[in-house]
């Protein structure tokens, strides 16, 4: 019978407790890992004693070590039980939903292995390569398989591969994507071909009606664990909610990245390859570079993009996140009318044409990927689930650092004004809102309303227009095409060139201007007239706030703590856009008294 069990306050332990092998606690002391995380506490000692587990754990809790390390352990207690013929066998299957997941798990096991890789080999067969080229990587029967179930499932069936003799443990990372992303077919057929008896983790960031199918399917007699938030994770994480017109979210993001109000790395994630376009080229026209990861992409593309913005090559990246591409719904609103689902299925702005361009179905990336030191995640367009939400905002505010997000929602009422920026997903936004809103406030955690006084931004509108009246339709075309085929080129000297000539690095910048034309150099500068008078010092100045990596947004609700403020140095740590004007009004109002 399953058992439960919850984030009960117990013992700090350390990783020597378990009773790991020295080269994997050697591994972990240059990983610098020094305390095992709540949920790592939980599940080793669990996994080590054999038990299948089912485990619910936010993003960036640690889920990938907690099931990486028992397997390990598993594996080379079973090589120095054996004879050394007799121990090459594939004993791990780690299944992911997504190609992007599938090569952050196995470098992050690589990791742990630094200390033992020659006796313990781990393969990652996720990717692009056909079946048939890869079979030689398995003809060696690696200890440890990562993939996708459509991957391995093709080469189960091709004779590949056999482990009905030898698989002790099976994997399903994000087990609650696993089912939505289409993979139910392939599990029947893995299954098929696994021994009668095995161990078996379910990880994942949601309980779903899917993860509950799996359970049924996969798991004998498992141990739950249910790990909520603490109160102060819960409080590493401010969330952030902007109301406002589809025009003005592009005129606040240039001023909010124009001014730096965010400080540190940001993902902006929108809801169609389209948008992301749009929105790049919007961003060129202030000079302000970012780069886009969509599922049109290379997929050795998209994995150097991934390093190069956790390197810090570039600050900002636009990513489509196409969820809903896949099917991927609130459990609980799954019955909506045909006509309402169309809207959110259907992707925003695209041609029929644009439409039947082939994608990566095993893209994902709010799920997942880690991207490492994120300070903040703005959703530039909404998310059409609760369930997207959460693993959006999971993207930052990862282990014990802090981070924020901001959401922009226009009201129904607003829906459709500006039709050549309008996003059809828009329409329903005050609807996943209140979603987002009810499940955050039974977490405990608040969405504070911010309302930008848009007065103080107004000056900025003009060169918004001018900036969105220069990307056109024929530009987001031609600026997608031209990313797609540089990134071919560049996914091909990726595999071999770029090894050979290292100076090559700054030709696969993704950051790089996709479409110069019509780039005004004026746009570049922000007019003294118009900059924010505190914004200097906000910006400049270590706040109290800054050492997040942002300034921090002030809401309405922050209002009463401005009363009685005075001095200058109190007065910087509000909101710049908030008091940007202060420095003119107080001079106006000191020749106003010596007059």
């Amino acid at each position: 019978m399953a058992t439960n069990d919850t984030n009960s306050h117990e013992e700090e332990r350390n990783f020597e407790d378990f009773g790991l092998d020295s080269r994997i606690l050697r591994a972990l002391s240059k990983l610098s890992f020094v305390k095992p995380t709540l949920v790592q506490s939980h599940i080793i000692p669990l996994a080590l004693s054999g038990k299948d587990i089912l485990a619910r754990a936010r993003t960036g809790s640690g889920k990938t070590a907690a099931y990486s390390l028992p397997v390990i352990q598993k594996i080379l207690k079973a090589k120095e039980n054996a004879n050394y013929d007799s121990s090459s066998a594939t004993r791990a299957l780690i299944l992911v939903p997504t190609r992007e997941l599938a090569e952050q798990v196995t470098k992050q096991v690589n990791k742990m292995l630094i200390y033992c890789s020659k006796k313990l080999k781990i393969v990652n067969v996720a990717g692009n390569m056909p079946v048939q080229l890869q079979k030689p990587m398995l003809a060696e029967k690696p200890d440890i398989i990562v993939t996708t179930p459509s991957k391995i499932a093709a080469h189960l069936e091709s004779q590949n591969l056999d482990i009905r003799d030898s698989l002790e443990t099976l994997v399903i990372d994000e087990a609650d994507l696993i089912l939505s992303y289409g993979y139910e077919e392939d599990l029947q057929k893995i299954l098929s071909y696994l021994p009668n008896v095995y161990q078996s983790f379910l990880m994942s960031a949601t309980m779903t009606k899917d993860v509950e199918s799996l359970k049924k399917l996969i798991l004998r007699d498992p141990v739950i664990l249910n790990l909520e938030e603490d109160k102060d994770e819960l409080a590493l994480l401010t969330q952030y909610c902007v109301r406002c017109s589809e025009i003005d979210k592009f005129l606040l993001i240039y001023v909010i990245l124009k001014l730096r109000l965010i400080k540190g790395k940001c993902i902006l994630f929108v809801n169609d390859i389209d948008r992301s376009y749009r929105l790049k080229l919007f961003l060129e026209q202030f000079s302000i570079r970012s780069c886009v990861l969509n599922s049109e992409l290379p997929l050795n593309s998209r994995y150097h993009i991934v390093e190069e913005f956790n390197k810090g090559i570039y600050d900002y990246i636009i990513a489509t996140d196409e969820n809903e591409l896949k099917g991927e719904k609130d459990e609980e609103y799954e019955t909506l009318e045909n006509s309402n689902s169309e809207a959110i299925s259907k992707p925003a702005s695209e041609s029929t044409k644009s439409s039947r361009r082939k994608r990566d179905m095993e893209y994902g990336v709010s799920r997942g990927i880690d991207f490492v030191n994120v300070s903040a995640v703005i959703n530039f367009d909404f998310p059409t689930t609760a369930k997207s939400y959460i693993h959006r905002i999971g993207r930052t505010a990862r282990g014990d650092k802090s981070g924020m997000s901001l959401s922009f929602v226009v009201p129904k009422e607003l829906y459709g004004q500006h039709k050549a920026v309008s996003c059809p997903t828009t329409e329903r936004d005050e609807e996943i809102y209140a979603r987002v809103e009810k499940q955050q406030r039974e977490k405990g955690a608040v969405i504070k309303p911010y309302v930008f006084d848009m007065k103080q931004v107004e000056g900025f509108r003009y060169r918004m227009g001018d900036a969105l009246k220069a990307v056109t339709k024929a530009a987001i075309k031609e600026a997608r095409q031209k990313e797609v085929k540089q990134e071919i080129l560049n996914s091909e000297r990726l595999k071999s060139h770029f090894e050979d000539n290292p100076n090559d690095l700054n030709f696969l910048r993704h950051d790089k201007v996709l479409h110069p034309a019509r780039i005004r150099p004026h746009m570049k500068h922000i007019p003294s007239y118009l900059m924010p008078k505190v914004a200097y010092s906000s910006v400049n100045e270590q706040s109290e706030t800054s050492e997040v990596g942002h300034v921090y947004f002030r809401g309405s609700s922050s209002n009463k703590h401005r009363k009685g403020r005075k001095s200058y140095g109190q007065r910087q740590k509000n909101d710049p856009l908030k008091t940007f004007s202060a420095g003119k009004s107080n001079r106006i109002r000191k020749r106003q008294k010596t007059a």
